[in-house]
């Protein structure tokens, strides 16, 4: 089983965090054509994960999306991450982003994915919270460290339930591989630009699940420039030392250049779905149950 996502945030971040150039708008609408155009072409329907406040300030975007039969996803409100918030502001933060999103589809959204995966063994309460909110669907779990973000130790690596206090969620984690003694990703950011085709396809091939997670400013073929202090401050919640945007820029640059024709052919190499229709093959009486 391979899942195809999409984490779709540029738009409203270029405006509130003013991070980008004002004509990247365009580009941004450009590269979402042509994702869908590619999904047309190969009649599978993906999973995106908007952020709330991309449906109030570019509601056009989520429509379009919608309007070509894909899943609407919740990606929070304003792509705060979870791990920085309270149970309170977590609860507001998804009502707020839910109720935006569904005014817009006039469906309601039961698919969830916290930015940067940031739901760990530190707020594992998160999950309490989502289902709270009627969140049935979670894909935000990266079981490894890695920036900002991850679930060390979390025990499965493939679509299980987990149950916290009255809470079960049923949740999709990314996949990872071992390489060199780590467990690492594969199939989506970062990794996947800097990855060659060849070895992602290799690693798919041998598994019989697979979470993709693809952005589209990681798509974009574009210079990645070095941010302002408070621009990386802003966004990222740590200190903008030279270090770390310098070390935020490389990461940012490895593999931009191919990235887009590179999820092409991926695409077009394997069949998909998305998480609605993934979670009505999965036999779930049969399923992991992780208690956190």
């Amino acid at each position: 089983m391979n899942i195809l996502t999409f984490d779709i945030e540029e738009w409203y971040l270029k405006k509130e965090k003013g991070i980008f150039q004002d004509s990247e708008y365009q580009t941004f609408d450009d590269y979402l054509s042509r994702i869908l155009d590619l999904l047309d072409e190969k009649q599978l329907k993906a999973t995106f994960f908007c952020v709330g406040g991309l449906a109030r300030e570019f509601p056009h975007v989520v429509k379009k999306i919608a309007d070509k039969g894909h899943e609407i996803g919740c990606h929070s409100n304003e792509h705060a991450w979870l791990s920085k918030l309270s149970p309170e502001e977590l609860k507001l933060d998804t009502e707020s982003a839910l109720k935006s999103l569904e005014d817009v589809v006039s469906k309601k959204v039961k698919s969830f994915r916290a930015p940067a995966f940031s739901i760990g063994k530190k707020n594992k309460w998160a999950f309490e919270v989502l289902a709270e909110c009627g969140i049935e669907r979670d894909a935000s779990i990266y079981p490894a460290v890695r920036d900002f973000g991850g679930f060390a130790g979390f025990p499965a690596d493939k679509p299980c339930l987990v149950k916290i206090g009255n809470a079960t969620l049923k949740e999709f984690p990314v996949s990872l591989t071992t390489l060199a003694g780590h467990q690492i990703a594969y199939s989506g950011g970062g990794y996947f630009r800097f990855f060659p085709l060849g070895f992602i396809n290799k690693n798919m091939k041998s598994s019989d699940y697979v979470m993709t997670y693809f952005h589209i400013n990681d798509l974009e073929h574009h210079p990645y420039k070095m941010m302002t202090k408070e621009a990386y401050e802003s966004y990222f919640k740590q200190t903008g030392t030279f270090k770390n945007r310098f070390v935020r820029m490389i990461k940012g640059s490895i593999g931009s250049g191919g990235a887009f024709n590179k999820m092409c052919n991926l695409v077009r190499a394997f069949d998909y779905v998305n998480l609605e229709e993934a979670d009505k093959t999965i036999e779930w009486n049969k399923a992991k149950v992780v208690e956190v």
